[in-house]
């Protein structure tokens, strides 16, 4: 068991995360705000206590969408931005990368999306200069839509491929379709430089991420966490070094895992993943990354050395740029 200065010392320390959506990092009390202000009734989509309420993950889609709805225009995903990494830097996050669907912001129309990415990269310089926190995003299709929506939002993300939006990676419902029709959605990302990743294996067993790495070519896997059912995809996922975004606390409250004793992070780690720690929609699930380590420190007697580990695997598998690369090292490597 690690001592209390020790435990101290690792909630404190600098974080990154490689898997958040940006709206579904937005705080409820924003979102209920924004709400009145636009004379919008959401109120079905919030508890009592203010927090999001939903039944399932498909109900949680539905629900994420309705909380979206109030983001209409550049102006409020700036003050989102804002909301979220103020959060973020309070729990001890430096670097943070953030799926950005185009079919929320412009509905994938290219230049309205410029227009969108724009006022968050204005938001995310003045959390950087003011809060230490530095964000990349990652442009997003949704799973759902289907494959031609996702070739439109594949060609807003091409068309602003650079040193903020630095991957492609699919969200929505892993149930709809399969990962390899997205191929050309894919294909186009690479082909400007993007860096590639999708959920996969969250829902679904070992075989769709297999599909994943195989049919999309991806280097990241959002989540992944059911692959423990099948050691050779595992072993496909060390020999081929790809990564796992994965999210503890969302497997949880979601009900993938009923207990977070039941998770195979650790196993995952100790046969050799590349394993790292996000939040994904941390105020749906109730969680910050300061949680995320404390429990990870309860349940699995993680220490120091084992973050640092997580830390070298998430810095290693960043979409970012080389000199971000190394500034964030350091910040990490000075804790």
């Amino acid at each position: 068991m690690i001592d209390e200065d020790r435990q101290s010392a690792i909630l404190n320390r600098p974080k990154a995360e490689l898997h958040t959506h940006i709206e579904g990092a937005a705080p409820p009390a924003f979102i209920q705000g924004l709400a009145k202000e636009k004379n919008i009734d959401i109120s079905r989509i919030f508890r009592e206590d203010g927090s999001y309420d939903y039944r399932d993950f498909v109900h949680f889609l539905s629900v994420y969408e309705a909380a979206t709805s109030v983001l209409t225009g550049p102006a409020e995903f700036a003050r989102l931005t804002t909301a979220i990494l103020t959060e973020a830097a309070e729990n001890g996050v430096v670097y943070m990368e953030t799926f950005i669907s185009p079919d929320f912001c412009g509905g994938s129309d290219v230049a309205a999306w410029k227009e969108y990415l724009h006022a968050i990269q204005d938001a995310a310089d003045a959390a950087q200069r003011d809060m230490g926190i530095t964000l990349c995003g990652i442009a997003t299709p949704i799973r759902h839509f289907g494959p031609d929506k996702a070739k439109l939002a594949a060609r807003c993300a091409a068309e602003t491929a650079g040193e903020f939006i630095v991957g492609l990676g699919m969200g929505g419902d892993e149930n709809q379709g399969r990962q390899g029709d997205f191929a050309y959605s894919f294909d186009m990302a690479r082909e400007a430089g993007l860096h590639l990743t999708t959920h996969a294996g969250e829902w679904r067993g070992p075989q769709e991420v297999r599909d994943a790495v195989e049919d999309l070519g991806v280097t990241r896997i959002g989540h992944g966490v059911r692959v423990i059912e099948d050691l050779a995809v595992v072993d496909m996922l060390i020999e081929r070094e790809i990564t796992l975004e994965i999210c503890p606390g969302s497997n949880v409250f979601l009900g993938v895992y009923d207990k977070l004793e039941q998770h195979p992070i650790e196993k995952l780690r100790e046969r050799g993943v590349k394993v790292t720690v996000s939040t994904d929609d941390p105020p749906f699930f109730r969680t910050t990354m300061r949680k995320e380590y404390a429990d990870l420190m309860r349940v699995f007697d993680w220490d120091a050395e084992i973050f640092d580990q997580i830390d070298r695997n998430t810095m290693d598998a960043a979409f970012c740029g080389a000199d971000t690369k190394a500034r964030i090292r350091k910040l990490l490597e000075a804790s």
